[in-house]
C-alpha cells in the first residue's frame, strides 16, 4: 500500500510539475501575442492604402525600376499567403492567377483574402512553437524568424504605399490619424 501511494505521489508530482510547461506551449504567449496585434494593424493600413489609391494610379511606380502600386499589392498578398501558410503548417490558398492589369476591386480583394487567411494561422501560433523548423523564403528557417520576415514585409510595403500615396497628392492611412 505504501508503495502504491509513493507511487501516486510521484505521478501527481511530476503531473504538477509538466503541467505549466503544457498550458505554456498551449498558451499563445507574449510574442505571438503582440505579433497578432501588430498584423492586425498592419493589415488594416496595407488594405485601406491600397483602396486609398485611385484606380487610375494603380500602375503608377515613382521609377521605372520600382513596382507599381498593382505588383506591390499582389506581391504583398503572394508573400503574406505563403509566410502565413508556412507559419501555420497549411497550404497556401488556391487563388485565380491575377496580373496587375486586373481591376482594382480584384486585387484589393486578393489582398484582403490573403490577410484573412493569415489571421487563421496566426490563430494556431504559440510562443512554444517559436523555435519549429518551418518552410521559409530562402530555404528552412523558424517560426519566430518568419514573425520577423513577415513583419518586416508588411511595414516595408507599407512604407512604400504609403509614399506612393503622397507622391499622389493623398495622405496615407496613418498620417490622417483616428476616426
Amino acid at each position: 500500500m505504501r508503495s502504491r501511494t509513493y507511487h501516486l505521489a510521484l505521478i501527481s508530482g511530476f503531473l504538477l510539475i509538466n503541467q505549466p510547461a503544457r498550458a505554456q506551449q498551449a498558451a499563445s504567449g507574449p510574442v505571438t501575442t503582440a505579433f497578432r496585434a501588430d498584423a492586425e494593424r498592419l493589415s488594416r493600413n496595407l488594405v485601406a492604402a491600397a483602396d486609398d489609391m485611385p484606380a487610375t494610379k494603380y500602375q503608377f511606380k515613382p521609377t521605372p525600376a520600382q513596382m507599381s502600386v498593382a505588383e506591390v499589392v499582389l506581391h504583398i498578398a503572394g508573400d503574406s499567403e505563403f509566410g502565413c501558410a508556412s507559419l501555420g503548417g497549411a497550404k497556401a490558398p488556391a487563388e485565380p492567377k491575377l496580373t496587375p492589369a486586373d481591376s482594382v476591386p480584384k486585387l484589393v480583394a486578393r489582398l484582403t483574402r490573403s490577410f484573412a487567411f493569415c489571421r487563421t494561422q496566426m490563430a494556431k501560433l504559440n510562443d512554444g512553437g517559436l523555435g519549429d523548423k518551418i518552410p521559409g523564403y530562402d530555404g528552412q528557417t523558424t517560426r519566430a524568424a518568419m514573425i520577423f520576415e513577415l513583419h518586416e514585409d508588411w511595414a516595408d510595403h507599407y512604407s512604400q504605399l504609403a509614399n506612393y500615396l503622397r507622391l499622389n497628392g493623398i495622405l496615407p492611412p496613418t498620417a490622417r490619424g483616428a476616426k
